[in-house]
């Protein structure tokens, strides 16, 4: 046991013995964070943080420094009103004030201006392409609808992340990052996960400087291995629950989902039965190694005046999810920014491409698995002749269950096998999901805009108006890989996405600067819809130079991504269909609502079951529930948002805090609708083609909920400085989903807890001197839903700390933590991993 945990601190302490010579120390002057901050995601113009029209939550360098988290993005969970989830430790999701999700394309995140989405998704994988711990200058984030002034997608929030220019932090600095994970873990050893950055700036004659940046890290990923069922009633009806049923569906086993499952008729009752399928942990790989870098040249003409071009690359080794659970190697993007900027023009081009490398569905490798030992009209044949067989030799009804399964799965690929892992890499090299698990995307995005500050036009400034306008156009280019996305009007050909946009915005003060209005009025057009207007209007009232009260009201809209309008992949015997015409034209119109064939089968199953009907008299009697489906092609989403917030600072400079209320209204939310199409075209054989999952086409379809939904909450938070330096902060998050008209129970998943809070005690890093930080976190339990898993996810809270020291008279940083320390293992959303804790140390050298 004692050499155990000197082993562990040693390698906790491995970063130490890093240490180089010693020089002389640059003091660091960054202030506390407070309201006097100066901010411009807001506004798109520089104000302070006091003054802006809406929320916004900064994080600087200093509290970066002092968070208990190990990184910079780690770090934005502690933030007021931010909602967090960890599909993978090297994936995390960022978002607020609900309708959330692991790829959560309702949050746009920005480095700098520059939107940094992987193309066909329509949001970022994580911080695959942010910036590293050592150029991160600060965080602002907008929590709410950002869309008047950022456009596609910006409806949830945005966060800009703002890097160190090579002029103002030139020099070498380097950190290095050793922890440990998987601690009493159920499902893994414990593992080293290590982390390397470092970055160089240097700048000649004032005029020109370069930055380069890297990082890498390795370790090993979070395990998924929650197996609740998802369908423990399947076979209620005849008695059979919990490890008695022949139709589990358990959550993070695959290969036993709604298309892996038939209905048998045994001995005059009907059984529902799934395949045996595997379990994530025992065909996934958990290693987890990224790698990311950029490199920027600068150049300054003149005077506040910049040009600059930067070229960002990541390479991604993690699990990930979407619908599915997939696994990321050799994913790459890229993104080549030219940019341009002075106190009146702003000019950014940039140009990002993602190619998915070797990467597979993990779901569709379990199917794949298990058909490739026996296809499974073989296997539910086999198992109906075995069970009829055991019940004839006088074996119970779960006995002749447990004796079908596993005389059916003779000869299956075991897991750990060298057959098995030679299987596996022959499927994640197909890429047709029907037979294989290959994910083979390719897909590039090309962006331009241009703004301008007009405020000293003589029209604006006699007025006393700051004034500006921005114009922007994005375009999309798929290339079909034949599974994933088709041109289904040219094959072959590559498939085009465009949108453009316009906004102007004023802003104009009154009674001695005590009042400011700021409104917005901006106009997209997308290639498959109509224009759409966001405006924007907010006030500001300051009576004293250290309180402000702002309301405002905006309207937002979302364009369906890439993947919501042109996908075209068969997921586990179901094929997901892009809701736009070109994709999805004739099946609308000829398909019946999943929901009704699944209350038809149950009708069904009970008359034969408990009524004993014949079956031919039982679907007679039930096909009247069958119901067409009435959904049609994607739309726009759209929210309508009110927000009310006061910001104060004590007299004495002590105390901050900020609160902020808010009301949405959600319509045309986009959505997933599971739809079949009868395989047996006559009216009269209706009832038999949707009695078994292979007599029908079953279709995802991407459409609008018609539920309006409306939600509402708020946030408080606090900074108070006590004697000496030491502080206290803490904020509370507030939200709640209330569905008032028209619900029809395919909206998306609000997926957000009613609250969470975090609690903060710390003692800023001051030269020659300690510093730490305590933060505890606590959120409620909440329903979770998506496509994946629906149910209950449990309340959690972590305990999280670090202590930092100061070395090499302040050229250096040593920083030992913990996140989740208690080590009391939670799931963030269902069908994710188990998250325990975190033990790191931290190596930091500026020189």
């Amino acid at each position: 046991m004692i050499s155990k945990s000197l082993a562990f601190w040693a390698i906790l302490l491995f970063p130490w013995n890093l240490a180089l010579t010693q020089v002389e120390a640059r003091k660091d002057t960054l202030l506390v964070q407070n309201l006097g901050e100066v901010v411009v995601s807001a506004t798109k113009q520089s104000e302070s943080l006091l003054q802006a029209p809406v929320s916004v939550e900064k994080l600087n360098l200093q509290a970066i420094h002092q968070s208990a988290q190990p990184g910079f993005f780690e770090s934005l969970q502690s933030l007021k009103g931010i909602q967090f989830i960890t599909p993978s430790l090297g994936f995390r999701v960022l978002n607020s004030r609900g309708f959330g999700h692991t790829t959560n394309v309702r949050f746009v995140q920005l480095v700098d201006g520059i939107d940094i989405q992987a193309p066909h998704i329509g949001a970022p994988i994580a911080n695959s392409l942010g910036p590293t711990d050592l150029d991160i200058l600060s965080v602002e984030i907008v929590p709410g609808s950002a869309s008047s002034l950022f456009g596609m997608n910006a409806i949830n929030g945005i966060a800009n992340f703002i890097t160190k220019n090579p002029f103002e932090f030139p020099g070498f600095s380097f950190n290095q990052k050793t922890g440990i994970n998987h601690v009493r873990s159920q499902d893994s050893d414990p593992a080293i996960f290590t982390e390397s950055n470092l970055r160089f700036a240097q700048t000649w004659k004032e005029k020109w400087a370069i930055k380069i940046n890297g990082s890498y890290q390795r370790g090993t990923d979070w395990v998924a291995n929650n197996l609740t069922d998802l369908n423990s009633t399947a076979n209620a009806g005849i008695g059979l629950l919990g490890l008695y049923n022949p139709g589990a569906d358990l959550i993070n086993q695959y290969g036993d989902e709604s298309a892996n499952r038939r209905t048998l008729l045994l001995n005059g009752s009907q059984y529902v039965v799934s395949r045996t399928g595997y379990a994530e942990k025992e065909i996934a790989d958990y290693g987890l190694s990224n790698f990311k870098g950029d490199f920027g040249i600068y150049f300054r003409p003149k005077d506040q005046s910049e040009l600059a071009y930067t070229f960002r690359a990541a390479n991604q080794n993690n699990l990930f999810q979407r619908t599915n659970r997939f696994r990321l190697e050799d994913y790459l993007t890229q993104q080549h920014v030219l940019t341009f900027q002075s106190p009146q023009v702003q000019f950014k081009a940039y140009y990002t491409t993602e190619n998915s490398g070797n990467s597979y569905n993990i779901r569709s490798m379990a199917e794949n698995l298990d058909r490739s030992f026996k296809p499974d009209g073989e296997w539910f044949s086999n198992f109906s002749n075995h069970f009829k067989s055991a019940t004839a030799n006088g074996l119970s009804i779960p006995e002749a269950l447990k004796y079908a399964r596993k005389e059916s799965d003779r000869g299956r690929l075991l897991p750990g096998s060298k057959e098995i892992k030679q299987k596996i890499e022959e499927l994640r090299d197909i890429n047709d999901w029907n037979f294989g698990a290959a994910l083979r995307i390719k897909t590039s995005l090309f962006h331009t805009e241009f703004q301008q500050d007009i405020s000293h036009w003589n029209v604006l400034a006699k007025a006393k108006i700051r004034a500006m306008y921005g114009l922007d156009y994005r375009s999309y280019k798929i290339f079909p890989d034949g599974n994933y996305f088709i041109n289904p009007i040219e094959e072959g050909e590559n498939l085009n996405y465009w949108k453009t946009g316009s906004f102007v915005q004023a802003t104009k003060t009154f009674w001695d600067e005590k009042l400011k209005l700021n409104t917005v009025l901006r106009l997209d057009k997308n290639q498959y819809f109509n224009p759409k207007l966001n405006p924007r209007i907010a006030l500001v009232y300051s009576p004293s130079s250290a309180q402000s009260l702002r309301f405002a009201y905006q309207n937002g809209y979302r364009f369906p991504s890439i993947f919501e309008g042109f996908s075209n992949i068969n997921s586990g015997g179901r094929k997901r269909i892009g809701g736009l015409p070109v994709m999805s034209q004739g099946i609308f119109e000829n398909s019946y609502t999943q929901a009704s064939v699944t209350q038809f089968q149950r009708a069904v199953r009970t008359d034969v079951n408990t009524a004993k009907l014949p079956l031919q008299e039982a679907i007679e009697r039930n096909q009247n529930l069958l119901a067409k489906n009435s959904y049609t092609y994607l739309q726009p989403e759209r929210v309508r948002s009110l927000e009310i917030g006061f910001r104060s600072k004590s007299p004495n400079g002590k105390l901050d805090w900020d609160l902020d209320f808010y009301l949405n209204k959600y319509q045309n939310l986009i959505a997933q609708l599971d739809v079949s199409i009868p395989k047996f075209a006559s009216a009269d054989s209706l009832g038999l083609s949707f009695l078994q999952n292979n007599t029908q086409e079953l279709y995802r379809l991407w459409t609008n909920s018609k539920t309006i939904s409306r939600n509402y909450g708020g946030s408080a938070g606090l900074h108070y400085r006590f004697e000496k330096d030491l502080y206290f902060s803490g904020n509370f998050t507030f939200a709640k989903l209330s569905r008032t008209s028209q619900g029809d129970g395919l909206e998306d998943g609000f997926n957000t807890p009613a609250w969470h809070y975090n609690l903060i005690l710390g003692f800023p890093l001051a030269q020659a001197r300690l510093g730490f930080q305590v933060n505890f976190r606590q959120q409620a339990g909440f329903q979770w839903e998506s496509a994946l898993a629906t149910g209950w996810v449990e309340s959690y809270s972590s305990l999280d700390f670090q202590l930092t020291a100061m070395i090499f008279k302040g050229l250096g940083r040593i920083k030992i933590g913990a996140t989740n320390a208690l080590n009391q293992y939670y799931y963030s959303y269902l069908g994710g991993p188990a998250i325990g804790g975190y033990y790191y140390s931290s190596l930091t050298l500026e020189l």
